[in-house]
């Protein structure tokens, strides 16, 4: 108890020194900005990864804004002021037409953008009665005066409801058409606003969650230039993209070469992150990893070939731009159940992505389940290894006859111990020929059943050297490094702060990641850190 009273006190006081930190440097920023006449502004917006607390994505949004005012380039921050309902993130899924919690959300907004020039989204609540007695499948559909609103919203449901299979019942389509009805108010808006502001581009948050989704449309609509963001590989980096964040698209050529000092680094961040020392986004997966037990190694032995099989997360996997051979993961899973049984003479061993069960976002439609339905834990070539379980994902693709992946990292990583990988889903690697990614549905079964049928299987070596050369152009390239400006929130896991900065640490002392940013915004130029 006194704990938990420390905890609250001292995030209150750490808020409150935040809140005076940004606004003294925004007042800094403010008076040392050159003003450019007839400069168009840039309108960035970011209401999807914070209520109580600054995100590392609103935080990158925020750097953006100040790096883009010291340019004497306007800028408009878009801010919600409870205009949604309800938001994504103050979604009750018991409740729907709970109101969400605008005000603490309100509250920070006034604190994080003080000083900015901002207008505030308060659209007036919509009414569409179209929308009634719509099934789930209708309100998918479902479009506004030519604004595919259904569409739109459905990844923000999907990733809310934890499920890609939306089950029909009177909470969802609750949920659906008051997200669809937020989203039409809020198109009516954006309308407004680019029409009268015309803006040069426009910034977002990763460009799925339906509020950001929806301004990026209707700015697309107009060929105006929309970036979106996303959090990168490595602890407090960025990822800035004019393409789709969530496909990550980077442009690298089979002509690519490492250097010596270039693999060492790569050597250095695969050795830490097979040994489970990484994180993302500020959240650690694995406080250890194990190594594998004599009891499952000899298992190992008793059959011709060990195939494992590395599945995903639902938002991850249920992005359209995913799911190219198989409508869903779970359409794949259950051909993986298929030659479970066809192939008795493999050890197949399914590994539920650990993300699955992280506490406040558990997968509600998981590999876990889906593996008790099938019932396949009553046949012996089969093992299921549930998220929490930490033992080597490595030791096992060193063992691995060939290894089967839908869309997760791990297949990238399995390229680079020189494992064969067959990849089911359109992923960031299959950009490039860094493993097996047959071209239909028909292919790729065939194309498995062959592998299965061989004694051994070697992939050419050029998978290997692609992998090595994607991810050290993910990790080190495209993910631009934040942490000169920002420090890890000592209360709230997973979120930031801003450090003690001056003007001249936004200008001099560390401007060069904030100068890619502002010139792949105004000027196209590759979002690329090369140090």
């Amino acid at each position: 108890m006194i704990n938990r009273v420390k905890r609250f006190f001292g995030y209150r006081i750490y808020r409150q020194q935040q809140n005076k930190r940004i606004r003294t440097l925004s007042d800094a920023i403010n008076r040392a900005a050159p003003q450019i006449e007839g400069e168009a502004p840039v309108l960035i917006f970011n209401a999807s990864t914070r209520i109580i607390g600054l995100s590392q994505n609103a935080a990158f949004s925020l750097l953006s804004n100040w790096a883009l005012k010291l340019q004497g380039v306007p800028t408009i921050q878009l801010v919600c002021r409870a205009g949604m309902q309800p938001c994504v993130l103050g979604t009750e899924l018991s409740n729907p037409a709970k109101k969400p919690p605008c005000e603490k959300c309100m509250k920070l907004s006034d604190s994080v953008y003080a000083n900015n020039s901002v207008i505030n989204l308060q659209p007036e609540p919509i009414d569409l009665p179209e929308l009634q007695d719509q099934s789930i499948e209708a309100l998918a559909q479902f479009s506004h005066q030519g604004f595919p609103a259904g569409e739109i919203v459905l990844p923000s449901l999907r990733w809310i409801l934890r499920r890609h299979h939306l089950s029909d019942n009177e909470n969802t389509r609750d949920l659906f058409k008051r997200y669809i009805q937020s989203a039409v108010s809020f198109y009516g808006k954006f309308e407004e606003i680019l029409e009268k502001e015309k803006p040069q581009a426009v910034l977002v948050f990763n460009g799925m969650f339906f509020p950001e989704a929806t301004l990026k449309w209707a700015a697309r609509k107009r060929d105006i230039k929309v970036i979106s963001h996303e959090v990168a590989l490595r602890p407090m980096t960025a990822f800035f993209t004019p393409g789709e964040a969530t496909a990550y698209p980077i442009d690298l050529s089979e002509e690519r070469e490492l250097t010596e000092e270039q693999d060492a680094q790569l050597d250095a961040y695969l050795a830490d992150r097979m040994k489970g020392d990484f994180s993302m986004a500020g959240i650690r997966f694995w406080p250890e990893m194990k190594g594998l037990d004599e009891v499952l190694l000899q298992r190992f032995t008793q059959y011709v070939g060990v195939i494992p099989v590395f599945t995903n997360v639902i938002f991850d996997t249920s992005q359209g731009h995913a799911n190219v051979l198989f409508s869903t993961m779970f359409e794949w899973l259950d051909s993986v159940a298929d030659l479970i049984h066809n192939y008795p003479d493999h050890l197949f061993i399914i590994r539920a992505h650990p993300d699955e069960v992280r506490p406040g976002k558990a997968s509600q439609e998981s590999v876990a389940a889906w593996f008790a339905d099938r019932h396949l834990d009553d046949l012996p070539n089969v093992l299921f290894v549930p998220a929490e379980e930490t033992f080597s994902s490595y030791e096992m693709i060193q063992r691995a006859k060939f290894v089967m992946v839908y869309n997760s990292t791990i297949g990238l990583e399995a390229s680079i111990v020189g494992a064969a990988v067959v990849c089911a889903g359109k992923a960031r690697f299959t950009q490039i020929e860094s493993v097996y990614f047959p071209k239909n549905r028909m292919a790729y079964d065939e194309f498995v059943q062959s592998l299965l049928s061989m004694e051994e299987v070697t992939p050419p070596q050029s998978h290997q050297k692609n992998a090595r050369k994607f991810l050290y152009v993910q990790l080190f390239e495209t993910s631009l490094p934040m942490d000169a400006f920002l420090e890890n929130d000592p209360y709230l896991a997973g979120y930031t702060g801003i450090k003690e900065l001056s003007v001249e640490d936004l200008t001099d002392n560390h401007a060069e990641v904030l100068d890619i940013i502002t010139n792949g915004i105004l000027e196209g130029k590759p979002f690329l850190w090369q140090k």
